[in-house]
């Protein structure tokens, strides 16, 4: 049905039908190849004669704007630029092959490019997606579209069960202090790092990230041009002494549990230093936990959230890894203060998140799902772990050094190449990956690459081992 046509005014019925349909195609508001309504529901429809358009379906298919098929119906022209001819009476709209913009933003410096085949194994972050219970995930999800509550609008904090859930969880595993008010359900981690620049920062104010440190986190803390400031490591972890040498800063993101990329595990005592220097600076902390779940052999010092009473902390954490990446589904765990100023953020920068993905984790959760899949996929993470590792040794133990303190998803290699070429030869070869000189900020870096063997099954650890000695000759 056709319901954007009025014919109005003294102009003849047929003008006015050829004027509108012809300028519709030529602005491709009707598509080339789409299918127009029969002359008998076009007349229904705006309640002329029949004849009228038939008259004027005739003159646009005379003129090359539509073709017609015995038993098929009427179409606009597949190749309408080439075919068409108007004659029509007072058609005046060109076919042009571009429409001009406004002007356009400035492309902001050292943007993200855009990951493409981002689900190739060995990209980093990508969790074992064959390893997932989709049927247990189906029966949950299936069992949550039944739920007329959930077809309709919810709240912009997040489904109440799901926030319950995940601070039940977090209480127990990873030692957060937090009730469910306290959390915000967000579109993945990203956008609750989006949420914390567009509430906490102000122009000028400064952002440190340790150096190596996330990508995703730089970019979305500098979107508004505040300055960052890299903080070195040492031994593979943040290097909190530096801290005292680096000057005021609003936000320090960090990654404490396990240092993205390098892995390492900030201990007790340097824990307590980095609260204490926060105090002193009015500075928040950001705790992304990333891949606290997957610790092979050592059970992971509690998240600094927890550790001490009022911590200027903002616990940043998603389902991405743990789960499934394409749900989209992180949250936030702040102070009681904070909660309003970032739901009215949420509401402006995206308002609800799904609500069925939402009532599904709860219920995974709940049932104990939740945990039995972690645990089975510390395992088979382990597994692959100790398989990437002995391979590497074993056939490129000369050329690069695996950095044995690497996450439980991603495994950091180390050496004397060009890392931006052996990455692209990888990908080229069906792998992914990401150099490591691309996590620093500044001129000083180092060369490696960053690597996903969760997401890569035996065969795959094997091939990738060949591809990467072939690259690593070339480059």
């Amino acid at each position: 049905m056709i319901d954007d046509i009025r014919l109005t005014g003294e102009a003849p019925l047929q003008k006015q039908l050829y004027q509108q349909l012809s300028e519709r195609i030529l602005k491709q508001r009707f598509p080339a190849g789409s299918r127009l309504p029969s002359s008998r529901q076009m007349a229904l429809d705006l309640g002329i004669s029949r004849n009228t358009v038939n008259a004027v379906y005739d003159q646009l298919k005379a003129e090359g704007f539509l073709t017609s098929s015995a038993g098929r119906g009427i179409f606009v022209h597949e190749d309408i630029k080439a075919a068409v001819k108007p004659a029509g009476p007072g058609l005046k709209q060109p076919i042009k092959n571009a429409t001009s913009l406004p002007p356009l933003p400035a492309v902001p410096r050292n943007r993200l490019k855009a990951v493409e085949d981002a689900s190739l194994p060995f990209q980093p972050g990508l969790p074992d997606l064959d390893a997932f219970p989709i049927r247990a995930w189906n029966r949950i999800l299936h069992h949550q579209e039944s739920r007329r509550a959930l077809r309709g609008y919810d709240t912009i904090q997040g489904y109440q069960p799901l926030r319950s859930a995940i601070a039940s969880y977090l209480r127990a595993s990873r030692g957060v202090r937090c009730e469910e008010h306290q959390i915000i359900i967000t579109n993945g981690a990203q956008q609750a790092l989006s949420l914390i620049a567009d509430v906490f920062l102000q122009p000028g104010d400064r952002v440190l990230c340790e150096n190596p440190g996330y990508r995703g986190a730089r970019n979305a803390l500098s979107r508004h041009n505040n300055p960052l400031v890299p903080v070195p490591l040492r031994n593979q972890v943040l290097d909190v002494s530096a801290l005292s040498e680096l000057g005021p800063a609003k936000l320090f993101f960090c990654t404490p549990t396990h240092q993205y990329p390098m892995g390492g595990i900030l201990d007790l005592s340097q824990r307590m230093a980095l609260v204490r220097w926060a105090q002193q600076n009015n500075c928040w902390i950001i705790e992304d936990d990333y891949d606290s779940e997957f610790h092979f052999y050592n059970k992971p010092f509690a998240a600094i959230q927890g550790m001490f009473d009022s911590a200027p902390v903002l616990y940043v954490g998603s389902f991405s890894k743990t789960l499934m990446p394409s749900l989209r589904v992180g949250y936030l765990v702040v102070p009681e203060p904070v909660v309003e100023p970032l739901l009215w953020a949420k509401q402006i920068n995206g308002g609800e998140s799904p609500l069925m993905t939402q009532a599904t984790i709860a219920e995974f959760i709940e049932s104990g799902q939740f945990t039995r899949h972690l645990r089975r996929m510390r395992q088979l993470y382990r597994d692959k772990w100790q398989l990437f590792q002995k391979r590497l040794t074993e056939e490129l133990g000369g050329l690069l050094q695996p950095v044995a303190e690497s996450a439980g998803m991603h495994l950091v290699v180390e050496g004397d190449f060009d890392d931006v070429s052996v990455s692209q030869w990888l990908k080229t070869r069906g792998f992914g990956s990401t150099p490591l000189s691309a996590h620093f900020i500044g001129q000083q870096s180092r060369s490696g690459l960053v690597m996903g063997f969760a997401s890569a099954n035996e065969r795959q650890i094997e091939e990738c081992v060949v591809a990467l000695k072939a690259g690593l000759a070339n480059f």
